[in-house]
């Protein structure tokens, strides 16, 4: 009796120990990317503090591919790692991009990843026509979530600790806005091709 109970006890801690990796590699592996896109270099925009990253693009992705609760995770878990030191953010910065201008940007990740998971809606590549709307929700919820929600907790935050008018930070940024609405559009066709691939 004793042998049949730890054996189904090993066999629960296995299983459970399984199931914590099946639902943890991918917002790692999305945390890994982030940090990536921030490493691969980033190019400066006159007039405003934030450079242009390809964060976003991965943001938009994992909003995309996983669930909410995973995509959060991989968001929450590249943020952690640069607010205990690690130098993961644009410019190798950590911690101090936090309270800096990228603050707001940086913050609205979260937020952002999971509205664009919650819209997205299923996938449905079926047909030409089920992958061109799949892809049209796609878009739809990285415009929304990567670029309407991410701005706005970038322009408030970074008004707030800049000193400058609300409407002199929107205005700077605009340059970010055509670049990023180009990435939701690769993201968008990127996100539903795999989509089909995994069928």
């Amino acid at each position: 009796m004793q042998t049949s109970h730890t054996t189904a006890s090993a066999a629960a801690t296995t299983s459970l120990a399984r199931r914590i990796v099946a639902a943890s590699w991918k917002p790692v592996l999305f945390a890994v990317l982030m940090w990536l896109s921030a490493a691969a270099g980033e190019i400066p925009i006159p007039g405003t503090p934030v450079p242009i990253t390809l964060q976003t693009f991965v943001v938009m992705l994992a909003g995309l591919m996983l669930p909410w609760r995973q995509a959060g995770a991989a968001v929450a878990t590249y943020l952690a790692a640069g607010a205990v030191g690690l130098p993961v953010f644009a410019g190798g910065t950590s911690t101090l991009a936090l309270v800096g201008p990228s603050a707001g940007f940086l913050f609205g990740f979260l937020p952002g990843v999971v509205v664009i998971a919650l819209l997205r809606g299923k996938s449905d590549t079926s047909s030409f026509a089920a992958a061109a709307r799949t892809a049209g929700r796609y878009l739809l919820a990285a415009l929304v979530g990567g670029v309407v929600v991410v701005y706005a907790f970038g322009f408030v935050i970074q008004s707030a600790l800049t000193g400058a008018p609300l409407a002199a930070v929107a205005l700077a940024s605009m340059g970010f806005v055509v670049g990023d609405a180009i990435k939701a559009v690769v993201a968008s066709l990127a996100a539903a091709g795999l989509s089909k691939l995994g069928r």
